[in-house]
């Protein structure tokens, strides 16, 4: 039975409707949400946020035993497509956690774009999404949600002020007064006190009609309405402010599909570079599953190479003779070749996990070199001419060398097939 996860950052009615709409398919087996944080949380949810999580029916109960799971995936987004106000993603529970505490972002590829004035950052976003739109393997992209959230502005007309001998201070004590409210004096109880604070209720503070009738003072002892020196009005201001390093951020994410990692971020810089103009102060970062790609590049960098040093000042102290311990290393580039050969024919793009797969393959080879150059050396060491010695050492060593290579390569089926399938499991994330 599988499991998705789904991140909605919206209003009840809209999570409801998401909820329903996925409950309504026959390979769903529950829908449950939970909102906001934990007491003990590994990972920072705002309290507007809600993880939900489908769980699937076993296999055999689907309509199609045989439907493939990109297939189901396909039909749960073009479900929650019909929900609006949302943005998606697909994937596993544990992968989303591990790229959160990882990486600090909850997909494979993250831009970053840091500066000061959230206007030119929340434009550059929207032209660096575009550009990933257009980039072929790129699904699911979508921009941090920095803006929408209503709020109440009351703006001090200063002409129509000095006109009524009105100030600014007067105008903001009252609306302190009015929608805050004010201590207007104190209930005393025995020994216990209570402070008396004046404000409009809820219902007339929602009425524009009603608070623009506020009365607000003026310097000849006579009030004029409120409306006459402000103008009122709901205006989107900032839903939240991320920052990084001391740093105004704005993240924009998207998901890997049929192409590796590597390759995408490629296009993507590129193609970003030319079209995406950078104002002032304002610069890019990439993370996600990318930097970690980077970071490992650059430590795989130095430590194959020292790897491959070491392996033959070992094999030179095994072996005595430089001679044969370059004819058992040239095992590792043979096998190397047919691990890219292996790669090809099953569409697997070079990963780290692969490259990891490539260094135990360079060991085994090597051990194999060796049990088959000291065989030979033995049968020599005992009279036996190089050519027969190496006909019988190769024959008395097949097995045990034969058992080595295959247990070796049966252990790495897995984590071929693992890769493989990996594709249509993403994340499921969704903002208003």
């Amino acid at each position: 039975m599988g499991q998705f996860s789904v991140i909605i950052s919206a209003t009840p009615g809209s999570i409801l409707g998401a909820t329903q709409h996925l409950t309504g398919m026959p390979e769903v087996k529950t829908v449950f949400s939970r909102t906001g944080t934990a007491e003990l949380a590994s990972d920072p949810m705002p309290p507007n946020a809600t993880d939900t999580f489908i769980m699937l029916k076993p296999r055999a109960q689907w309509p199609d035993p045989g439907e493939a799971k990109a297939e189901v995936v396909g039909r749960i987004e073009k479900r929650l497509a019909g929900v609006p106000g949302h943005s998606y993603e697909v994937t596993q529970p544990i992968q989303m956690r591990f790229n959160e505490l990882i990486a600090g972002v909850r997909s494979d590829v993250a831009v970053k774009v840091f500066g000061d004035d959230f206007g030119q950052m929340n434009d550059v976003a929207d032209r660096i999404a575009a550009v990933l739109r257009k980039t072929q393997g790129a699904q699911d992209v979508k921009v941090e949600q920095t803006e929408g959230l209503p709020m109440l502005d009351i703006a001090f007309n200063r002409d129509a002020a000095a006109r009524l001998g009105v100030t600014a201070k007067d105008v903001q004590a009252t609306i302190a007064a009015t929608v805050g409210g004010r201590e207007a004096g104190v209930i005393f109880e025995g020994d216990r006190h209570f402070p008396v604070v004046i404000r409009l209720s809820d219902v007339d503070r929602a009425n524009f009609e009603r608070l623009g009738q506020v009365p607000v003072p003026t310097p000849s002892g006579t009030s004029v309405p409120l409306v006459s020196v402000a103008d009122i009005s709901i205006v989107d201001g900032p839903n939240q402010i991320s920052r990084e390093n001391g740093k105004r951020r704005v993240v924009i994410q998207a998901n890997v599909r049929g192409r590796d990692v590597a390759s995408v971020v490629e296009e993507a810089q590129a193609a970003i570079a030319r079209d995406v103009r950078l104002p002032a102060g304002t610069y890019l970062e990439w993370g996600g599953q990318f930097e970690n790609l980077a970071s490992a590049r650059a430590r795989l960098a130095l430590v194959v190479p020292a790897c491959f040093a070491l392996i033959l000042l070992l094999l030179y102290g095994a072996l005595g003779s430089a001679r044969d311990a370059a004819i058992v290393f040239t095992g590792v580039p043979l096998a190397l070749v047919g691990g890219v050969l292996a790669l090809a024919v099953r569409g697997i793009p070079f990963s780290i996990s692969a490259a990891v797969g490539f260094i135990a393959l360079s060991g085994i080879a090597v051990l194999n070199g060796l049990v088959m150059v000291t065989s030979i050396q033995d049968l020599m060491r005992n009279g036996m001419d190089r050519v027969t010695a190496s006909r019988e050492g190769a024959l008395a060593r097949l097995r045990p060398v034969a058992m080595t290579a295959l247990v070796a390569s049966l252990g790495f089926v897995p984590m071929a097939q693992g890769l493989k399938c990996r594709s249509p499991w993403r994340r499921l994330s969704s903002e208003a």
